[in-house]
């Protein structure tokens, strides 16, 4: 799983924005709650749009004091799929190695790089930083 802290590079660095959907996974980005990951589901956390800000509503959730969180207060953690959707035509090629993962995408200048990273999702994440 993507880590919070490359997430938050991803969002800083790059300038990715989040436009929340059913299935996307994320954390407050508080010290008490970044462990604990959420999922938007429209049974239980959903985005809401009060007065042209969107925040995160927790609906029945009995075992947190949430009723909702701004959308600037949550990290998106993006997954796999969503990851190699944004690398777009880039991707070049994907293998398994004996230590993680090993892509291959092109920059925007035609030339070829690889980033090797411990989970998929940390290899795509670091190709994206790279463009």
């Amino acid at each position: 799983m993507l880590t919070p802290a490359l997430a938050r590079r991803l969002r800083d660095e790059s300038g990715l924005l989040w436009s929340p959907v059913a299935g996307d996974r994320f954390v407050i980005d508080a010290e008490l709650l970044a462990d604990q990951v959420f999922w938007i589901s429209d049974l239980t956390v959903e985005p809401q749009s009060f007065g042209g800000v969107t925040v995160l509503g927790f609906n029945g959730t009995t075992e947190w004091a949430l009723d909702s969180v701004d959308l600037d207060q949550a990290l998106w953690l993006p997954r796999e799929d969503q990851l190699r959707e944004l690398l777009g035509d880039r991707l070049a090629s994907v293998h398994r190695t004996d230590s993680g993962w090993e892509v291959r995408y092109a920059a925007g200048d035609g030339t070829r790089h690889t980033v090797t990273g411990a989970d998929l999702e940390c290899a795509y994440a670091l190709a994206l930083l790279t463009l």
